[in-house]
């Protein structure tokens, strides 16, 4: 990144409604400009639905569960499919011009994505558990059977593993990603990774449009992290392979003009 570009904010923006947060993305987007900063939001969401552009409704399988729980479903205008977000899990929107990345003003968005999925599983290393990519299915999964997932691969003797048969969460997704690039270069949306969650309501869907897909956190392997942690962690990645100038963290919310509605 250039060494003239605005510094990156984080905001923390702790439990906030996805509508509202959707919202203010969509219009921080619409009217940054050349000397607007990047901006890393960091949060956590209430149980949502959120639906991507393509995404077919046929993949809310227990509507029944769904409307009994109370779970709101939004329509997004991201990528992918259906996907879910609730407590315990570390969300992070990245708005970013991504004309400062080159010099010629590109930046491809397979390299952004093989960028965000190399912090994700940067991050589960630190942790002792390996992540891996799946070909033509964003995110980042459990390695399948008969592959270790732990790092190493004796969990003997870590400090981050509780022993126990977890076998079964072999080739399971344990973090997601899908972003809304605009023509301006300006991105937002982003990852999801699922620390300590109540893993029922993916259940009631296809995650990401995939049947029988299943998907777990760092817990349910026997990783006990506090969310906060893999927070700054996960901040911490992608600072450093988007290679993005570190600005002082903010805990309050985008300036007020930032928060009202925009249309496309």
């Amino acid at each position: 990144m250039s060494s003239s570009a605005p510094p990156l904010i984080v905001r923390q923006l702790g439990l906030l409604e996805y509508s509202l947060c959707y919202e203010r993305m969509r219009n921080f987007t619409q009217t940054r400009d050349k000397a607007t900063p990047d901006e890393l939001w960091v949060v956590e969401h209430p149980p949502v639905y959120t639906l991507g552009l393509a995404a077919d409704r046929s993949h809310l399988l227990a509507l029944d569960s769904i409307t009994e729980q109370h779970i709101p479903v939004i329509q997004t205008d991201r990528g992918g499919e259906v996907t879910y977000h609730g407590p315990g899990q570390v969300v992070v929107y990245l708005l970013l011009d991504l004309r400062r990345y080159k010099p010629e003003g590109k930046f491809f968005v397979r390299e952004l994505v093989t960028r965000i999925e190399q912090a994700l599983i940067n991050v589960l290393h630190s942790y002792d558990i390996r992540g891996e990519r799946k070909s033509g299915a964003p995110g980042i999964y459990l390695p399948a059977s008969g592959s270790p997932f732990y790092e190493p691969d004796d969990s003997a003797g870590s400090a981050n593993i509780h022993p126990g048969d977890h076998t079964r969460w072999h080739g399971a997704k344990i973090a997601a990603l899908g972003l809304k690039i605009r023509g301006t270069g300006c991105t937002y949306h982003g990852l999801s990774l699922n620390v300590g969650m109540d893993l029922r309501p993916f259940g009631w869907i296809n995650p990401c449009g995939y049947a029988g897909l299943a998907t777990v956190d760092m817990a349910s392997i026997g990783v006990h992290a506090g969310l906060h942690e893999v927070q700054e962690r996960v901040v911490d990645e992608l600072r450093q392979l988007l290679r993005i100038e570190p600005a002082a963290n903010q805990t309050e919310t985008p300036e007020p003009a930032n928060l009202a509605l925009a249309e496309e």
